[in-house]
Formats: structure tokens, C-alpha cells, sequence
């Protein structure tokens, strides 16, 4: 009996050793029938990756400079062959006429350029302000000419002559958040100062005695005929070559041209305004004369004056210094009233717009106070109530079209219009 309990007592007895275990029975070491017993709360050892070596330092590398591109080359090549123009016309002519010129502004003339000022400020914002609700962007009276006179005034301050008016335009469609439609109501409303230039410079050159007026009268409509078949010819040539969008994009470009310039709403008063704008400038410039000592009627000036606001369109000038000078000398050289007291007139002029345009330098420091005493510009554009009626999500992504003539890209820098009219 001791035997078989003890025994059926060995039989069932497993001592574990780590992972093995070894059964005896009937006290015989049964090795040779030894299983082994895996753990199986023992997780195998993790493999170790061979380890990489690390990467080495580096010293960053230096920023690699960048040349100058065509846009670069092509913003800064305007400001340059503007000094040199001007330049050129003091050494040959003397500062003699030009200082003498200038000595002769008194307080009179400032007030009176002050004035003019403010009659050609107030009706450029209006025809924005036309322009600008014909294309369904509401722009408040009040701020269209504060922001005219800043435009005015950096215009006349930063090389270029442009800048300004980029700046408002690019502010305004951002305000109004229609970007595209914001240039182009800047866009538009200053081509209907040129069209008004064209016409009445184009009447006043053919009618009124001047340099020009016998090789105008016998170019004239051969000009007229030869660029018409060139715009034609133009024309019909890109509607062919033109994907279906860009047809499109045309269509809608013209078809905004012709709401913000002849419509009903705008056309009226878009003409009268830049009758009145282009009105001012010459008398402008009849001040300017009058102050350099010129005895030369009104007649006589006028289209001597009209030459001097084309070549301020030209893109090659200094806050309007440059081509306008070389051309109203020798204007005034041709006409027999000397070519030195042209450029006096003409420094004498532009002078006189700037000072007409410092308006605008309250506006940017009173507007630059505002934001630092936490005023943003934003917030007042929204509070005045510049909105957009109509606002496409496509159309606030691009800017005006490149298919029209006079449109501009404002990371350029590049001339829309020139800022004589």
C-alpha cells in the first residue's frame, strides 16, 4: 500500500526548473522521457536592428544670390533713363532759367496750386467712385478721396509714378473682396483720363498753332488708319489662336469696360469729371509758365502743354521728371520761346503738382498713427461700408485680366496709366 501511494503520489508531481520540467515516477529519474515545458508568460528577447551610424553635421549652407530678373531690371531701367534724361537737359541747358523759375513761387502760386488740387482730387475720386459702383463695388465718397490723395502723393514721392495707384488699387479690391475688379475700376477709371487726353490733344494739336501742327494734319489719318487696322488686325487674330476661356475672360473684360466707362450710370459723369480733371491740369501748367516768366498766350500753351502730359505717360521717369522736361524743351524750343525756359516750365509744374498732392502725406501719417495706436485699415474700409455686391469666388482669386491693353500686374510695378490725367 506505502508503495502504490506513494507512487500515485510521484505520479502526478512536475517540478519546474525555469522553463523545463522534470516528471519522476515510482522515484525513477525519468530523464530520458524528460518534456519541456515553454513559458508562456516569457516574451521572446526584442532583435536588435544593427544600429546606423549617425549622420554627420552640416553647416547650413548659404543662401545662393539671386540675379536680378527682367521685372527687376525692367522696374528699376525707368527710374534710371528718367535721372539720366533730366540729367542730360541741366548740363546742356543750365539751371539758370530753372532756379530762376523757382525762386518765383510764392505763397500765392502754392495756394493756387492747392486749389486746383483740390478740384482735380475730388473729381478723379468721383470717377472712381463711378467707375467703381458700375462694376458693382461700393466705395464711399469720403474715403475714395483720402485714398486719391495718398495715391497722388506717393506718385509723386517713389520713382516710378505709379506705385501709388497701385497701392490703391490692390488695397481697394482687397478691402472690397473682389481683388480683380478693384484693379480693374482703377484700371478704367484712369484710361478715361487718357481718352480724354487723346481727344482733346488730338483737336487742340490739329487746331491750335504748335510745333506739330503741319506734320499732325498731314500724319494724322494715316496714323489714325494704320493703328484701327493694327488693333483689328490684333484682334482678330488672338479671338482665333484664343482657348474658349480666354475668349471668355475677353468678352468679360471688354463687356466691364464698356459698363464702367459708357454706361448710363457712369458715362455721363465719367465725361465730365475728366473734362474738368484734364482742365485743370493745363491751367496747371499755364501757372507754371506764368510763374517762369513766359509771355506766351493760352493758345500758344495749350498744345505745348498737351505734348508735356503725353510724354508724363511715358514709363521712364521720376516721379514725373524725365521724358516730360526733354519734350516740353524742345516744344518750347520749336515754338521760339526757348528751350531752357521749357524745362523751367516743366520742373516748375511739377513742383507745383507735388505740392498740390501733399494732402495726401496727412493721410498717410494720420493713417500710419492710426495703426499704431491699434486703428487697422481694414476695420475702417468695413466700417465705411466698402463692400462688393457680387462677389465670385473665382474672380477674387485672380487680377485683372491680361487681355485687355491697359492692364497691369502690381508685383510689377509696372506703369496701368501714367498719373497726368
Amino acid at each position: 500500500m506505502t508503495a502504490r501511494t506513494t507512487a500515485a503520489d510521484l505520479r502526478g508531481r512536475v517540478t519546474s526548473t525555469g522553463t523545463a520540467a522534470r516528471v519522476r515516477v515510482h522515484g525513477v529519474d525519468a530523464g530520458a522521457r524528460r518534456t519541456t515545458v515553454e513559458a508562456a508568460t516569457v516574451p521572446p528577447e526584442p532583435v536588435t536592428p544593427p544600429s546606423e551610424p549617425a549622420p554627420t553635421p552640416t553647416s547650413p549652407q548659404p543662401p545662393t544670390p539671386r540675379r536680378p530678373g527682367p521685372r527687376t531690371l525692367r522696374t528699376h531701367v525707368g527710374t534710371v533713363v528718367g535721372v539720366v534724361i533730366l540729367g542730360v537737359l541741366l548740363w546742356r541747358l543750365g539751371t539758370g532759367a530753372l532756379v530762376d523759375g523757382l525762386r518765383r513761387i510764392d505763397a500765392v502760386t502754392v495756394l493756387a496750386a492747392l486749389g486746383i488740387g483740390v478740384v482735380t482730387t475730388v473729381l478723379s475720386a468721383w470717377r472712381w467712385q463711378l467707375v467703381a459702383r458700375a462694376l458693382r463695388i461700393r466705395l464711399p465718397f469720403g474715403p475714395a478721396v483720402a485714398d486719391y490723395y495718398r495715391a497722388l502723393f506717393l506718385n509723386a514721392a517713389l520713382p516710378g509714378g505709379v506705385l501709388g495707384d497701385v497701392h490703391r488699387a490692390v488695397r481697394h479690391g482687397q478691402s472690397a473682396g473682389d481683388l480683380r475688379r478693384g484693379v480693374k475700376a482703377v484700371v478704367l477709371e484712369r484710361v478715361a483720363g487718357q481718352i480724354a487726353l487723346a481727344v482733346f490733344g488730338a483737336a487742340a494739336l490739329l487746331v491750335l498753332p504748335s510745333p506739330v501742327r503741319d506734320e499732325a494734319r498731314d500724319v494724322a489719318p494715316l496714323a489714325a488708319l494704320a493703328v484701327t487696322g493694327a488693333l483689328a488686325v490684333v484682334l482678330a487674330v488672338r479671338m482665333n489662336r484664343a482657348s474658349t476661356r480666354r475668349r471668355g475672360a475677353l468678352r468679360t473684360g471688354l463687356g466691364e469696360a464698356r459698363q464702367g466707362l459708357l454706361s448710363r450710370q457712369a458715362g455721363p459723369g465719367v465725361a465730365v469729371a475728366s473734362a474738368v480733371i484734364l482742365a485743370g491740369h493745363l491751367a496747371m501748367f499755364v501757372v507754371a509758365a506764368r510763374v517762369t516768366g513766359s509771355a506766351a498766350s493760352v493758345a500758344v500753351l495749350i498744345p505745348l502743354a498737351v505734348l508735356a502730359l503725353v510724354a508724363m505717360g511715358l514709363p521712364l521717369n521720376v516721379g514725373g521728371f524725365g521724358p516730360r522736361e526733354g519734350v516740353t524743351a524742345w516744344a518750347f524750343g520749336a515754338a521760339g520761346l526757348g528751350a531752357s525756359s521749357g524745362v523751367a516750365v516743366a520742373v516748375v509744374y511739377g513742383v507745383l503738382s507735388f505740392v498740390a498732392s501733399l494732402p495726401g502725406a496727412v493721410v498717410l501719417v494720420a493713417r500710419w498713427y492710426g495703426g499704431l495706436r491699434g486703428y487697422s485699415p481694414a476695420a475702417e474700409e468695413s466700417s465705411a461700408g466698402v463692400s462688393n455686391a457680387n462677389v465670385s469666388a473665382n474672380d477674387s482669386a485672380r487680377l485683372a485680366s491680361s487681355s485687355l491693353p491697359f492692364s497691369a500686374d502690381p508685383r510689377e510695378g509696372r506703369p496701368m496709366t501714367p498719373d497726368s490725367v
